[in-house]
């Protein structure tokens, strides 16, 4: 099987890892940071707006199973790309929308998505996702790893992610791994 990576930005981590954990052919799915200055940040460092790094989730993903564009329609559908540096109540940098590609393939494809949804006016507003090359990623703390699955009563997973995954079930559901068991 022949993989890819795709390094997304879409706000607090914890959420946009609890939607793609739920992807089919996504395979792995890490919390991290992202295309700042800092070499191996922390999350106290990254909170700070400081490293330039955003925080992102590194999906590695089977294109035989799912697309570029479908994981890209999928995450322009969970979070707010027509924001910059925000995502609901967490501002600043390191919670920007972002698409941080591997293969020019992927980036090709996220340009004429944006494109295609902005003439569309799909979403309101002009999307500021920026889509650049992955320039480096350091994987986040392992207490940031599986947060929302670890954590579903946290208020934070609560009030954020829970209505993200509720929404990628609801609109998405073709493209949700089988139930356990």
């Amino acid at each position: 099987m022949q993989t890819e990576t795709l390094v997304l930005a879409g706000g607090c981590f914890w959420c946009t890892e609890a939607v793609f954990d739920r992807v089919r052919g996504v395979l792995d799915v890490e919390s991290g940071y992202s295309n700042g200055q800092a070499e191996r940040p922390t999350y106290a460092q990254v909170c700070t707006g400081a490293t330039g790094c955003a925080e992102v989730v590194k999906l590695v993903y089977d294109p035989a199973v799912i697309g570029v564009r479908e994981l890209l329609t999928i995450f322009f559908a969970t979070h707010d790309p027509t924001t910059p540096n925000r995502q609901g109540a967490d501002i600043g940098t390191q919670y920007r929308s972002g698409i941080y590609w591997t293969t020019p393939q992927q980036a090709a494809v996220a340009r004429a998505l944006i494109a295609e949804l902005d003439a569309e006016g799909a979403l309101g507003a002009p999307i500021v996702t920026e889509v650049e090359p992955l320039r480096h990623y350091w994987p986040a703390e392992d207490e940031h790893q599986d947060f929302f699955a670890r954590h579903p009563d946290h208020g934070y997973c609560l009030a954020v992610a829970a209505p993200k995954v509720a929404k990628l079930q609801r609109v998405f559901a073709r493209y949700l791994k089988p139930a356990p068991g």
